[in-house]
Protein backbone atom coordinates (compact mmCIF):
# COMPACT_ATOMS: atom_id res chain seq x y z
CA UNK A 1 0.00 0.00 0.00
CA UNK A 2 1.26 3.43 -0.80
CA UNK A 3 1.72 6.31 1.32
CA UNK A 4 -1.02 8.55 -0.31
CA UNK A 5 -3.26 5.20 -0.23
CA UNK A 6 -2.74 5.16 3.54
CA UNK A 7 -3.29 9.00 4.53
CA UNK A 8 -6.48 8.83 1.97
CA UNK A 9 -8.22 5.72 4.12
CA UNK A 10 -6.76 6.84 7.24
CA UNK A 11 -7.71 10.80 6.42
CA UNK A 12 -10.33 10.76 4.26
CA UNK A 13 -8.96 13.45 2.39
CA UNK A 14 -8.53 13.25 -1.66
CA UNK A 15 -5.03 14.82 -2.93
CA UNK A 16 -5.85 14.13 -6.32
CA UNK A 17 -2.38 14.06 -7.32
CA UNK A 18 -2.14 18.04 -6.56
CA UNK A 19 0.91 19.73 -4.05
CA UNK A 20 -0.68 20.96 -1.56
CA UNK A 21 0.67 23.99 0.71
CA UNK A 22 1.14 23.94 4.20
CA UNK A 23 -1.33 26.36 4.66
CA UNK A 24 -4.05 24.38 2.98
CA UNK A 25 -7.22 23.66 4.87
CA UNK A 26 -6.81 19.66 3.94
CA UNK A 27 -3.03 19.56 5.39
CA UNK A 28 -4.58 21.56 8.67
CA UNK A 29 -7.31 18.67 8.74
CA UNK A 30 -5.02 16.09 7.35
CA UNK A 31 -2.32 17.39 10.77
CA UNK A 32 -5.04 17.60 13.04
CA UNK A 33 -6.30 13.57 12.19
CA UNK A 34 -2.82 12.56 12.73
CA UNK A 35 -1.67 14.45 15.54
CA UNK A 36 -4.90 15.82 17.07
CA UNK A 37 -3.23 19.69 17.61
CA UNK A 38 -5.29 20.88 14.34
CA UNK A 39 -9.09 20.07 15.70
CA UNK A 40 -10.80 22.68 17.27
CA UNK A 41 -14.37 23.25 18.71
CA UNK A 42 -15.67 25.27 16.21
CA UNK A 43 -15.03 23.03 13.52
CA UNK A 44 -12.84 25.83 11.60
CA UNK A 45 -9.16 24.52 10.27
CA UNK A 46 -6.71 26.82 12.00
CA UNK A 47 -3.15 27.86 9.84
CA UNK A 48 -1.06 30.61 8.59
CA UNK A 49 -3.28 32.39 5.82
CA UNK A 50 -6.61 31.37 8.04
CA UNK A 51 -5.48 33.15 10.73
CA UNK A 52 -4.26 35.86 9.22
CA UNK A 53 -7.79 36.59 7.90
CA UNK A 54 -8.31 37.64 11.45
CA UNK A 55 -7.70 41.58 11.89
CA UNK A 56 -6.14 41.30 15.47
CA UNK A 57 -3.85 38.67 14.60
CA UNK A 58 -2.76 40.59 11.61
CA UNK A 59 -2.20 43.06 13.78
CA UNK A 60 -0.07 42.06 16.33
CA UNK A 61 1.70 40.03 14.37
CA UNK A 62 2.03 43.28 12.33
CA UNK A 63 3.07 45.57 14.84
CA UNK A 64 5.48 43.38 16.30
CA UNK A 65 7.18 43.03 13.26
CA UNK A 66 7.22 46.30 12.38
CA UNK A 67 8.38 47.76 15.33
CA UNK A 68 11.26 45.20 15.87
CA UNK A 69 12.41 45.22 12.36
CA UNK A 70 12.47 48.84 12.05
CA UNK A 71 14.84 49.74 15.38
CA UNK A 72 18.10 50.21 15.01
CA UNK A 73 20.46 47.84 15.46
CA UNK A 74 24.10 48.22 16.59
CA UNK A 75 27.13 45.74 16.05
CA UNK A 76 29.34 46.90 19.15
CA UNK A 77 33.18 46.15 20.27
CA UNK A 78 33.87 46.19 24.03
CA UNK A 79 37.15 48.17 24.94
CA UNK A 80 39.97 47.12 27.26
CA UNK A 81 38.78 50.13 29.49
CA UNK A 82 34.85 48.68 29.80
CA UNK A 83 33.75 51.25 27.06
CA UNK A 84 32.28 50.47 23.88
CA UNK A 85 32.46 51.90 20.34
CA UNK A 86 30.57 50.85 17.05
CA UNK A 87 32.12 48.16 14.97
CA UNK A 88 30.68 49.39 11.67
CA UNK A 89 33.52 47.29 9.77
CA UNK A 90 33.27 44.03 11.03
CA UNK A 91 31.49 42.21 8.11
CA UNK A 92 28.62 40.97 10.43
CA UNK A 93 27.33 44.64 11.47
CA UNK A 94 26.66 44.74 7.36
CA UNK A 95 24.91 41.61 7.25
CA UNK A 96 22.48 42.68 10.28
CA UNK A 97 21.86 46.22 9.18
CA UNK A 98 21.60 46.89 5.74
CA UNK A 99 21.11 43.21 3.84
CA UNK A 100 21.69 39.43 5.05
CA UNK A 101 21.54 38.01 1.79
CA UNK A 102 21.79 40.60 -0.91
CA UNK A 103 18.39 40.31 -2.19
CA UNK A 104 16.29 41.34 0.91
CA UNK A 105 16.88 44.61 3.11
CA UNK A 106 17.08 44.44 6.64
CA UNK A 107 13.52 45.20 7.60
CA UNK A 108 12.59 42.53 5.32
CA UNK A 109 15.15 40.19 6.89
CA UNK A 110 13.92 40.38 10.85
CA UNK A 111 10.31 41.27 9.62
CA UNK A 112 10.08 37.61 8.01
CA UNK A 113 12.14 36.15 10.84
CA UNK A 114 9.59 37.46 13.62
CA UNK A 115 6.56 36.98 11.26
CA UNK A 116 8.28 32.96 11.12
CA UNK A 117 8.12 33.17 15.33
CA UNK A 118 4.70 34.05 15.89
CA UNK A 119 3.39 32.00 13.32
CA UNK A 120 5.52 28.83 13.92
CA UNK A 121 7.63 29.43 17.39
CA UNK A 122 10.63 29.34 15.24
CA UNK A 123 12.57 31.34 12.32
CA UNK A 124 15.66 30.02 10.51
CA UNK A 125 18.43 31.14 8.38
CA UNK A 126 21.42 29.18 6.49
CA UNK A 127 24.61 30.85 7.53
CA UNK A 128 26.48 31.04 3.83
CA UNK A 129 30.25 31.26 4.21
CA UNK A 130 33.41 32.17 1.63
CA UNK A 131 36.05 29.44 0.97
CA UNK A 132 37.93 30.82 3.99
CA UNK A 133 35.09 30.07 6.27
CA UNK A 134 33.76 33.81 6.83
CA UNK A 135 30.02 34.64 6.99
CA UNK A 136 29.14 36.38 4.11
CA UNK A 137 25.00 35.25 4.01
CA UNK A 138 22.24 34.82 5.76
CA UNK A 139 19.64 33.25 3.43
CA UNK A 140 16.02 32.67 4.65
CA UNK A 141 14.37 28.99 5.51
CA UNK A 142 10.83 28.27 5.41
CA UNK A 143 10.00 27.47 9.52
CA UNK A 144 7.16 24.96 8.31
CA UNK A 145 9.53 22.97 6.15
CA UNK A 146 12.09 22.50 8.99
CA UNK A 147 12.46 19.73 11.21
CA UNK A 148 14.86 20.16 14.45
CA UNK A 149 16.47 16.98 15.92
CA UNK A 150 19.48 15.60 17.58
CA UNK A 151 21.87 12.87 16.09
CA UNK A 152 23.76 10.41 17.73
CA UNK A 153 26.45 12.59 18.60
CA UNK A 154 23.59 15.19 20.63
CA UNK A 155 24.31 17.88 18.43
CA UNK A 156 21.62 19.86 16.62
CA UNK A 157 20.18 18.54 13.63
CA UNK A 158 18.07 20.35 11.03
CA UNK A 159 16.38 18.69 7.77
CA UNK A 160 14.86 21.03 5.17
CA UNK A 161 12.41 19.65 3.05
CA UNK A 162 13.06 22.64 0.03
CA UNK A 163 11.10 22.08 -3.31
CA UNK A 164 14.25 20.16 -5.27
CA UNK A 165 14.56 17.79 -1.70
CA UNK A 166 15.54 17.50 1.73
CA UNK A 167 18.66 18.09 3.19
CA UNK A 168 20.50 18.09 6.85
CA UNK A 169 22.06 20.77 7.82
CA UNK A 170 24.58 21.25 10.99
CA UNK A 171 24.21 23.10 13.96
CA UNK A 172 26.80 25.80 13.02
CA UNK A 173 25.12 25.91 9.20
CA UNK A 174 22.24 27.66 10.78
CA UNK A 175 21.04 30.33 12.27
CA UNK A 176 18.03 29.52 14.89
CA UNK A 177 15.54 31.76 16.49
CA UNK A 178 13.60 30.16 19.10
CA UNK A 179 10.19 31.90 20.48
CA UNK A 180 8.42 32.04 23.84
CA UNK A 181 9.19 28.78 25.37
CA UNK A 182 12.50 27.47 23.50
CA UNK A 183 14.32 25.32 26.06
CA UNK A 184 13.99 22.62 23.96
CA UNK A 185 14.64 22.18 20.33
CA UNK A 186 11.95 24.63 19.01
CA UNK A 187 10.24 27.87 20.73
CA UNK A 188 6.32 27.26 21.03
CA UNK A 189 3.97 28.32 18.11
CA UNK A 190 1.41 31.00 18.76
CA UNK A 191 -0.38 29.96 15.87
CA UNK A 192 -0.66 26.50 18.16
CA UNK A 193 -1.50 27.17 20.88
CA UNK A 194 -4.13 29.70 20.06
CA UNK A 195 -5.94 27.44 17.50
CA UNK A 196 -9.17 27.34 19.78
CA UNK A 197 -9.36 31.18 19.77
CA UNK A 198 -8.88 31.67 16.41
CA UNK A 199 -11.07 28.98 15.29
CA UNK A 200 -13.92 30.77 17.30
CA UNK A 201 -13.08 34.35 15.57
CA UNK A 202 -12.66 32.70 12.30
CA UNK A 203 -16.33 31.06 13.30
CA UNK A 204 -17.91 34.50 14.16
CA UNK A 205 -16.78 36.13 11.66
CA UNK A 206 -18.23 34.00 9.08
CA UNK A 207 -21.46 33.86 11.02
CA UNK A 208 -21.01 38.06 10.76
CA UNK A 209 -20.93 37.34 7.28
CA UNK A 210 -23.42 35.37 6.29
CA UNK A 211 -26.00 37.74 8.60
CA UNK A 212 -25.18 40.70 6.57
CA UNK A 213 -25.07 38.62 3.33
CA UNK A 214 -28.73 37.84 4.14
CA UNK A 215 -29.43 41.19 4.89
CA UNK A 216 -29.47 41.20 8.73
CA UNK A 217 -32.56 39.29 8.23
CA UNK A 218 -33.08 35.66 10.12
CA UNK A 219 -33.50 32.86 8.45
CA UNK A 220 -37.04 30.34 9.15
CA UNK A 221 -39.01 28.20 8.02
CA UNK A 222 -41.37 28.34 5.22
CA UNK A 223 -44.79 26.53 6.09
CA UNK A 224 -47.30 25.25 3.45
CA UNK A 225 -50.64 23.31 4.04
CA UNK A 226 -49.76 20.67 1.53
CA UNK A 227 -46.77 17.84 0.67
CA UNK A 228 -45.21 19.34 -2.19
CA UNK A 229 -43.90 17.38 -5.70
CA UNK A 230 -40.44 17.83 -7.16
CA UNK A 231 -41.16 20.13 -9.44
CA UNK A 232 -43.47 22.24 -6.82
CA UNK A 233 -40.45 21.99 -4.27
CA UNK A 234 -38.01 23.40 -7.22
CA UNK A 235 -40.51 26.45 -8.27
CA UNK A 236 -40.77 27.00 -4.58
CA UNK A 237 -37.09 27.19 -4.38
CA UNK A 238 -36.38 29.34 -7.13
CA UNK A 239 -38.82 31.95 -7.24
CA UNK A 240 -39.84 32.40 -3.37
CA UNK A 241 -36.96 31.12 -1.22
CA UNK A 242 -34.57 32.46 -3.58
CA UNK A 243 -35.59 35.92 -3.53
CA UNK A 244 -36.25 36.01 -0.05
CA UNK A 245 -32.50 35.77 0.89
CA UNK A 246 -29.40 37.61 0.39
CA UNK A 247 -28.28 41.08 1.87
CA UNK A 248 -29.18 42.49 -1.84
CA UNK A 249 -33.04 41.93 -1.41
CA UNK A 250 -33.58 43.27 2.56
CA UNK A 251 -36.20 45.46 2.68
CA UNK A 252 -38.18 44.14 0.08
CA UNK A 253 -41.61 42.86 0.32
CA UNK A 254 -42.51 39.64 -0.46
CA UNK A 255 -45.58 38.31 -1.49
CA UNK A 256 -46.74 34.33 -0.11
CA UNK A 257 -49.79 32.08 -2.04
CA UNK A 258 -51.83 29.45 -0.87
CA UNK A 259 -51.53 29.68 2.78
CA UNK A 260 -47.85 30.26 2.91
CA UNK A 261 -45.86 30.79 6.05
CA UNK A 262 -42.69 32.15 7.12
CA UNK A 263 -41.56 30.97 10.74
CA UNK A 264 -37.93 32.70 11.70
CA UNK A 265 -36.29 30.67 14.08
CA UNK A 266 -32.78 32.37 14.45
CA UNK A 267 -31.46 34.07 17.07
CA UNK A 268 -30.89 38.30 16.99
CA UNK A 269 -27.74 39.30 16.86
CA UNK A 270 -28.29 41.38 20.16
CA UNK A 271 -29.80 38.00 21.63
CA UNK A 272 -26.81 35.71 20.52
CA UNK A 273 -23.98 38.90 21.12
CA UNK A 274 -22.34 38.62 18.00
CA UNK A 275 -20.62 41.87 18.56
CA UNK A 276 -19.78 41.60 21.62
CA UNK A 277 -18.43 38.30 21.40
CA UNK A 278 -16.32 39.59 18.69
CA UNK A 279 -14.78 42.47 20.43
CA UNK A 280 -13.51 39.47 23.04
CA UNK A 281 -12.04 37.71 20.43
CA UNK A 282 -10.03 40.85 19.99
CA UNK A 283 -9.14 41.17 23.34
CA UNK A 284 -8.05 36.99 23.86
CA UNK A 285 -5.29 37.20 20.58
CA UNK A 286 -4.32 40.08 21.97
CA UNK A 287 -3.90 38.86 25.09
CA UNK A 288 -1.93 35.48 23.50
CA UNK A 289 0.73 38.64 22.17
CA UNK A 290 0.66 39.93 25.18
CA UNK A 291 0.27 43.00 24.00
CA UNK A 292 -1.95 45.86 25.33
CA UNK A 293 -5.79 45.97 22.97
CA UNK A 294 -5.30 49.42 22.57
CA UNK A 295 -1.93 49.54 20.77
CA UNK A 296 -3.75 47.81 17.71
CA UNK A 297 -7.30 50.00 17.71
CA UNK A 298 -9.05 48.17 20.01
CA UNK A 299 -10.06 50.25 23.10
CA UNK A 300 -12.04 49.54 26.25
CA UNK A 301 -15.45 50.80 26.77
CA UNK A 302 -14.56 54.33 28.15
CA UNK A 303 -11.06 54.14 27.66
CA UNK A 304 -9.85 57.19 25.03
CA UNK A 305 -7.54 56.29 22.17
CA UNK A 306 -5.06 59.75 22.63
CA UNK A 307 -3.47 61.34 25.76
CA UNK A 308 -1.03 60.19 28.45
CA UNK A 309 -2.36 56.87 29.75
CA UNK A 310 -1.84 55.40 26.34
CA UNK A 311 1.56 56.40 25.94
CA UNK A 312 2.23 54.82 29.31
CA UNK A 313 0.66 51.60 27.94
CA UNK A 314 2.51 51.58 25.02
CA UNK A 315 6.14 52.01 27.56
CA UNK A 316 4.51 49.32 29.69
CA UNK A 317 4.59 47.06 26.21
CA UNK A 318 8.36 48.30 25.30
CA UNK A 319 9.43 47.13 29.25
CA UNK A 320 7.38 43.85 29.80
CA UNK A 321 6.80 42.48 26.04
CA UNK A 322 9.17 44.05 23.49
CA UNK A 323 12.07 44.33 25.54
CA UNK A 324 11.87 40.36 26.09
CA UNK A 325 11.72 39.73 22.13
CA UNK A 326 14.72 42.33 21.18
CA UNK A 327 16.89 40.23 24.14
CA UNK A 328 16.32 36.98 22.64
CA UNK A 329 17.26 37.96 19.39
CA UNK A 330 20.14 39.82 20.78
CA UNK A 331 21.10 36.59 22.76
CA UNK A 332 20.52 34.56 19.60
CA UNK A 333 22.91 36.52 17.36
CA UNK A 334 25.67 36.59 20.25
CA UNK A 335 25.51 32.83 20.35
CA UNK A 336 24.67 31.62 16.92
CA UNK A 337 26.52 33.97 15.22
CA UNK A 338 29.14 35.77 16.40
CA UNK A 339 32.16 33.00 16.64
CA UNK A 340 33.36 31.94 19.94
CA UNK A 341 36.74 33.80 20.02
CA UNK A 342 35.27 36.92 19.69
CA UNK A 343 32.41 36.68 22.07
CA UNK A 344 33.85 38.87 24.42
CA UNK A 345 34.27 41.23 22.49
CA UNK A 346 31.48 42.01 19.92
CA UNK A 347 27.66 42.40 20.13
CA UNK A 348 24.47 43.44 18.93
CA UNK A 349 21.99 45.33 20.63
CA UNK A 350 19.24 47.05 18.98
CA UNK A 351 18.49 50.75 19.95
CA UNK A 352 15.01 51.78 21.60
CA UNK A 353 15.75 55.11 21.74
CA UNK A 354 14.30 54.94 18.27
CA UNK A 355 10.31 54.04 19.76
CA UNK A 356 11.15 57.95 20.81
CA UNK A 357 12.28 59.77 17.27
CA UNK A 358 8.45 59.92 16.54
CA UNK A 359 8.27 62.54 19.81
CA UNK A 360 10.05 65.57 19.09
CA UNK A 361 9.13 66.94 22.49
CA UNK A 362 10.57 63.99 24.44
CA UNK A 363 13.70 63.56 22.73
CA UNK A 364 14.40 67.02 22.81
CA UNK A 365 13.59 67.20 27.04
CA UNK A 366 16.08 63.92 26.74
CA UNK A 367 18.92 65.24 24.60
CA UNK A 368 18.79 68.52 26.77
CA UNK A 369 18.96 66.62 30.15
CA UNK A 370 22.08 64.26 29.04
CA UNK A 371 23.97 67.17 27.87
CA UNK A 372 23.30 69.44 30.75
CA UNK A 373 24.13 66.46 33.29
CA UNK A 374 27.64 65.57 31.82
CA UNK A 375 26.57 62.21 30.38
CA UNK A 376 26.74 63.14 26.58
CA UNK A 377 28.58 65.94 24.53
CA UNK A 378 26.41 67.78 22.08
CA UNK A 379 28.80 66.30 19.45
CA UNK A 380 27.21 62.89 20.63
CA UNK A 381 23.90 64.48 20.64
CA UNK A 382 23.99 66.10 16.87
CA UNK A 383 25.41 62.51 15.57
CA UNK A 384 22.08 61.19 16.93
CA UNK A 385 20.22 63.43 15.29
CA UNK A 386 22.11 63.06 11.74
CA UNK A 387 24.10 66.12 11.37
CA UNK A 388 27.71 66.77 11.47
CA UNK A 389 30.26 67.40 14.39
CA UNK A 390 30.74 70.73 14.90
CA UNK A 391 34.44 69.91 17.08
CA UNK A 392 35.48 72.33 19.46
CA UNK A 393 34.01 72.88 22.77
CA UNK A 394 30.60 71.02 21.42
CA UNK A 395 32.59 68.11 22.09
CA UNK A 396 33.26 68.02 25.56
CA UNK A 397 31.02 67.53 28.49
CA UNK A 398 29.17 70.01 30.61
CA UNK A 399 27.54 70.36 33.69
CA UNK A 400 23.84 72.42 34.39
CA UNK A 401 25.96 74.12 36.77
CA UNK A 402 27.38 77.43 34.81
CA UNK A 403 27.77 74.39 31.53
CA UNK A 404 31.67 74.33 32.49
CA UNK A 405 33.37 71.21 30.99
CA UNK A 406 33.55 68.53 33.55
CA UNK A 407 36.92 68.37 33.61
CA UNK A 408 36.96 71.73 35.12
CA UNK A 409 34.67 71.48 38.24
CA UNK A 410 36.58 72.46 41.06
CA UNK A 411 39.24 75.00 39.45
CA UNK A 412 37.17 77.85 39.30
CA UNK A 413 36.44 79.97 42.62
CA UNK A 414 33.25 80.88 43.52
CA UNK A 415 32.42 84.18 42.77
CA UNK A 416 32.34 86.33 46.54
CA UNK A 417 29.12 87.63 47.54
CA UNK A 418 30.02 91.44 48.53
CA UNK A 419 29.67 91.99 52.13
CA UNK A 420 26.56 94.73 53.43
CA UNK A 421 27.80 98.37 53.36
CA UNK A 422 27.97 99.92 56.49
CA UNK A 423 25.69 102.59 55.55
CA UNK A 424 22.92 100.76 54.57
CA UNK A 425 19.94 100.09 57.14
Amino acid sequence: MSLKTALRRFTGLEFKGQPLSVGDAKVARLWGRLFGWGETAAGKAVTPETALQVSAFWACVRLLAETIATLPIGFLERGADGGRRAANDHPLAYLLRVSPDGEHTAVEFWEGAVIAMCLHGDAFAEKVRDGRGRLIALQPLRSDLMTVRRDADGALAYAYADPVGQRVLGETEVFHLRAFGGSGLRGLSPLMYARQTLASALAADEAAGKLFANGVRPSGVLEVAQILKGDQRRDLRENVVGPLAGSQNAGGVFVLEGGMKFTPISLSPADSQLLETRRWHVEEIARWFGMPPILIGHASQGQTMWGTGVEQIALSWLGLGLRAQLKRIEAAILLRLIEPAERARFYAEFNIEGLLRADSAARAALYASLAQNGIMDRDEIREKENLNRRGGGAGKLTVQSNLLPIDDLGKTAPTPIPAPSDTEE
